[in-house]
Order: C-alpha cells, then sequence, then structure tokens
C-alpha cells in the first residue's frame, strides 16, 4: 500500500520559515519523481516545485528564490524549504508522487502565513 505523509505544516508569520516533509512507502521511491502542490479554497491545486529522480529541480514563478526542494532516496523523504514566507503562500500543501502515468498524493498539510 503506498501512503505519503506530509508533516511541517504551521501557522507562521510573514518572512517567517518553514520546512515541509513527506514520507514515502509503498514505493521504490529513488525512481520517481516527486513534487508539492498547493491548493487553497475555490483554486486548482497548483504545483509548488519538483524534484526529478534524477535530482533536477523546477519550480514556480511564484516561490522561484525563496523555496528549495530536495529529497533524501535513504529516508525515502521529500523536503520543502519555505523562506520568506508571504501571506500568498498559505495554502493546503500536498506531496506528490509520479512515475509515467501512476500518481500518488498525500493528504496534505495547513500552511498558514499571516501576523
Amino acid at each position: 500500500q503506498v501512503q505519503l505523509v506530509e508533516s511541517g505544516g504551521d501557522l507562521v508569520q510573514p518572512g517567517g520559515s518553514l520546512r515541509l516533509s513527506c514520507a514515502a512507502s509503498g514505493i521504490t521511491f529513488r525512481i520517481y519523481d516527486m513534487g508539492w502542490y498547493r491548493q487553497t479554497p475555490g483554486k486548482q491545486r497548483e504545483l509548488v516545485a519538483v524534484i526529478t529522480s534524477g535530482v533536477t529541480t523546477n519550480y514556480a514563478d511564484s516561490v522561484k528564490g525563496r523555496f528549495t526542494i530536495s529529497r533524501d532516496n535513504a529516508k525515502n523523504t521529500v523536503y520543502l524549504q519555505m523562506n520568506s514566507l508571504k501571506p500568498e503562500d498559505t495554502a493546503v500543501y500536498y506531496c506528490n508522487a509520479k512515475l509515467v502515468n501512476n500518481g500518488y498524493w498525500g493528504q496534505g498539510t495547513q500552511v498558514t502565513v499571516s501576523s
């Protein structure tokens, strides 16, 4: 059974930092492309960052220079380091594992940026 379990979401003030983690089980983690997406009420889920099995990264323009995605294949975990957080970063953040036509989602973790 595939499981993606996110953690690290919290309430943080503008300008603050958070690190999200996503622990995967039930897949051969190292061959999957891993991504972080986010969603706010009434809007479509959007890509935040992705890291391929070959460790190539890509970011949404809105987070470039502030967020960093990384992976630890020994721990089957992908991370999202979020710095200089803004109120518009408030969303539920979801972890995604993708391999060709197979994809899996985590349950999401809430990030709220507010003073």
